[in-house]
Parts: C-alpha cells; structure tokens; sequence
C-alpha cells in the first residue's frame, strides 16, 4: 500500500485528492496546521480513513519528523496561502508560505528520502499580464500579484531541485479549479452562495468587481486526477492543467443566475473594493501536453460547473 502526504489537506484541492488517493487504495497522511478552531468541513467524511496530522510549512523540524514518521512515497504540497487579494495585504506571509514553504518540504525530502516523488501545486496567476495566447509549459511568467510571484518561486524551485538533485518533483500549473467545496470568498463561490441566497430571499443584491476579466474554469475533481498521474510518469516534468477554453465573470453570472430563472443584471452590482490593483484579463490554457502524455481528460464542463455549484448551494442553505 503506497502512502501519500498531502499539506494543505483540508482545502478544496486536498480533500478531492485524499477521496482519489483512498480509492486506489493509498494510505492517506494528511498534514494540517494547528488551529484552535477545526475546519474540517471538507474532509469530514474521510476522518475515519485518513490521518491528519499537525505540520507547517513555517517549519522545518516539523516537514522532516513528518516524513521520517510516515515514510510517504509521495508527497503532495497543496497548502499555500491562496487567496489572490490577500496576498496584496499579506505578501510577506504570502512569500513565506507560498514560496519558502516550498523548499523547506523540498530540503525535507531531499535530507530524509530523495527517492519521494513530489508534486507541487503552481497556478496560472504565474502568467499574469500574458505574454502569449494561450499558455503552455513553456509561456514566460508575469505575475501580477505577491501570490503570483510566490507561485514563480514555488515553481521554479521545485524544477532546480528536480535539475540539481535528480528529485522526481513535478509541477503542475492549474488553471481555475472551483466546485462547491471552493471558499466563499472566491468570485466562483461567491456568485453561486449569492445566487442561492438570492432566490431563497435572503438577500437582494451582489456586489462583484471587474465582470470582464476572463478566466479557463474546471472543475477540481477533474484536476486532482491529473496529479496523481503526473506522479506515476517516467519522468519528472511540469504540465499546464486546464480546459483550454476561456469565461468572462459576466458569463459566468449569466449561467448561474439563469439556472434559477432569474436575470444577473437585475441584482448584481459592481464595486470597485473588489477590483484587484492589477488584473489578470486573459487566461487561457493549452492543455495538450498533459492529454498527450498523461492522456488526462476533464469530465466536468463549464455550463455543468456553474449549474452543480448553484445546486450546492441552494442544498445548503435549505438545510
């Protein structure tokens, strides 16, 4: 039985995995900061199959007991802090986590066992202000925010340590990945949360920032999936994950709001608070690489994203 460490396991992207990852029969050791208060929400229904543990990527000594511990053969590193906006007022924290955080698991396998393979979860916010359409491996990176620039360095530094050390560290660089487990604050959740709300009378409007800006969304389930395959390759190497196809926020309003027979324009509002310093407008990935080479497939298409999220929600707060 293989056994898989997975930081950040109680996030959106960590609890899908551990749900793959038990279905092909790995032992699951999920790393977990300590918190006084638990949020769990999303991998509650795994407590009994899994092991989560206390670990942080702030320190070392806990990375290098956990995997001296678990003896893990592969490692997946999930935790990040992930919210786009905040990284402009935490860039510090943001760079420290993000980035840092990076190499210290790196330098705990490295010292403990090399011979681990490991993933690294890059982003799409790495392309930035686009230098090219769409984006592939190869794109040069522009970041446009503190999280954006933290990702370049996580990336980045997972391939100097596959070139430097012949560590099998992989990279995968997401496009938007959202489904009903995604946290509120992002614009995918907010909308369909304020759609629901919306139709059961609970509020009346809601408040977004640039409806233009365009984003390839997938669903998260379909993307863990390709995780797991980049870490049985041969070879270590990094693929863009993503649909290949590119959404307007306005759009995305449009499905949501028309899936409970109502009209977006009638409620949604544009707030300038919510506008980000500087904006991503274009992301648009080529995914072909990860179909040819890992023959990875999304099975969840944008219209049914949107729809599944909504129905999420309006389960939710009936309940």
């Amino acid at each position: 039985m293989p056994t898989a460490l997975i930081t950040g396991i109680t996030g959106q992207d960590g609890s899908y995995l551990a749900e793959l990852l038990l279905s092909k029969n790995y032992k699951v050791v999920g790393v977990a900061r300590r918190s006084s208060t638990v949020t769990n929400e999303r991998i509650n229904h795994l407590l009994d199959d899994i092991t989560v543990v206390q670990g942080d990527l702030h320190d070392q000594g806990s990375l290098l007991s956990l995997i001296e511990e678990y003896e893990p053969t592969e490692v997946y590193n999930l935790a990040a802090q992930s919210f786009v906006p905040t990284s402009w007022n935490q860039p510090a924290l943001t760079g420290d986590i993000t980035a840092i955080g990076v190499t210290r698991i790196l330098e705990a396998i490295r010292f403990v066992n090399p011979r681990i393979r490991f993933y690294q979860a890059s982003s799409s916010e790495m392309f930035g202000k686009v230098l090219e359409v769409p984006q592939k491996e190869d794109t040069p990176f522009y970041p446009r925010s503190p999280y954006g620039v933290a990702k370049v360095y996580g990336h980045w530094i997972t391939v100097n340590y596959r070139e430097s050390f012949n560590m099998f560290a992989t990279s995968g660089i997401l496009f938007n990945h959202e489904s009903p487990r995604r946290g509120l604050e992002f614009v995918t959740r907010k909308i369909s949360d304020g759609v629901a709300k919306i139709k059961l009378g609970l509020t009346k409007e809601l408040r977004l920032g640039n409806l233009e800006a365009q984003r390839d969304w997938g669903f998260a389930g379909d993307y863990v999936e390709a995780m797991w395959r980049m870490l049985q390759q041969d070879i270590p190497e990094s693929y863009v994950i993503g649909m290949g196809e590119t959404h307007a926020v306005r759009e995305f309003c449009e499905i949501a709001f028309g899936h409970v027979d109502l009209d977006y324009k009638e409620f949604v509002v544009q707030d300038e608070r919510f506008y980000r310093p500087a904006e991503v407008d274009l992301l648009i990935s080529d995914p072909t690489k990860a179909r040819t080479e890992l023959g990875w497939e999304p099975a969840v298409g944008f219209k049914e994203l949107v729809t599944m999220m909504v129905d999420a929600d309006l389960e939710r707060l009936k309940r």
